[in-house]
């Protein structure tokens, strides 16, 4: 089985606009709301990809009860622990450029979180999958991720870890079966900019050293890389009219999840998640099942030094 976690969900508000005046009356042209962290994108990209998965969350007030009813409404079972304020929304502003402004999270006390903790650690057995993904709300330690991967992976469970900064820093060395940054949060941790597959096979085989077991950096419209004491690995992106980048990442985890609990490849998971990584962006939803398997032969894998 394959869970996910996501301690600090959203409601995205998406928002199109030719323009934006500041300071002036907007009119948008369209709008959506959607479910949204980046642990829920998952659960929700494993279910177009017909792959059952459960999904943990932190939800309150009437956004969190959109988010519930979002999961109830595409069948995915969920284990929903209520914190007292509401789950934050999140602005998306499309024009040429997409513009993000990002809710405060709710607080969530010791005490909501040890109750989520307990229900996962009910659940999960020997080689199920689990993954951690999304920043944390800030009342909640860095250490968070760290402390959950080390009690996971005690119990033989797979970890996947997809966040950045201090969260992502802590939780290396605690072994995680994959861990997923995009070049950007790659360079933050390494100090140094990462602009082509080359460096970011380096950088990954540097995180290596610090305790992951397996990465993949994604890298927009350069494709991504994936980094395993095997093999280094870049994927070439399949050319197409990106709609919109919000959980194309998310996709890449899914995708190769999907594959890899079928069919245990890991380069062939990779091509999967970057099939899957395109076809969301290329969407103005997340990737569905057909449009995967409409790109995967299109995406080209090439070995790196």
């Amino acid at each position: 089985m394959i869970y996910t976690v996501t301690l600090n969900p959203s409601v995205d508000y998406h928002v199109e606009t030719p323009t934006l005046h500041v300071g002036e009356v907007n009119v948008a042209q369209r709008q959506h709301y959607k479910a949204g962290g980046k642990g829920i994108n998952v659960s929700m990209a494993l279910q177009n990809l017909h792959i059952k998965s459960e999904a943990f969350l932190l939800a309150g007030g009437f956004t969190g009860q959109f988010i519930v009813e979002t999961l109830q409404e595409k069948g995915i079972v969920y284990h929903a622990v209520a914190v007292e304020e509401p789950t934050r929304i999140n602005v998306k502003l499309k024009q040429k450029v997409e513009t993000e402004l990002n809710g405060r999270s709710p607080y969530v006390s010791e005490q909501v979180l040890r109750s989520l903790t307990q229900q996962l650690l009910d659940v999960v057995a020997p080689k199920d999958y689990v993954v951690l993904s999304g920043s944390l709300p800030e009342s909640v330690a860095a250490s968070t991720y760290a402390t959950l991967l080390e009690q996971l992976e005690s119990k033989g469970v797979y970890v996947v870890i997809d966040s950045k900064g201090k969260a992502l820093e802590e939780a290396l060395p605690k072994r995680p079966f994959l861990i997923k940054p995009n070049q950007h949060e790659v360079s933050e941790w390494l100090g140094s900019t990462i602009s082509t597959p080359q460096a970011a096979c380096n950088a990954g085989r540097e995180m290596m050293k610090h305790g992951a077991e397996h990465v993949i950096v994604s890298m927009a419209g350069e494709g991504a890389v994936f980094v395993s004491e095997e093999v280094c690995v870049v994927a070439n992106a399949p050319k197409g009219i990106v709609q919109h980048s919000i959980g194309a990442g998310d996709s890449v985890v899914a995708g190769f999840l999907a594959h890899y609990s079928q069919h245990g490849d890991l380069v062939e998971a990779f091509r999967y998640g970057v099939a899957a990584g395109s076809a969301s962006a290329f969407s103005h939803d997340l990737c569905t099942k057909a449009e995967v398997e409409a790109l995967v032969d299109r995406v080209t894998i090439s070995p790196l030094d």
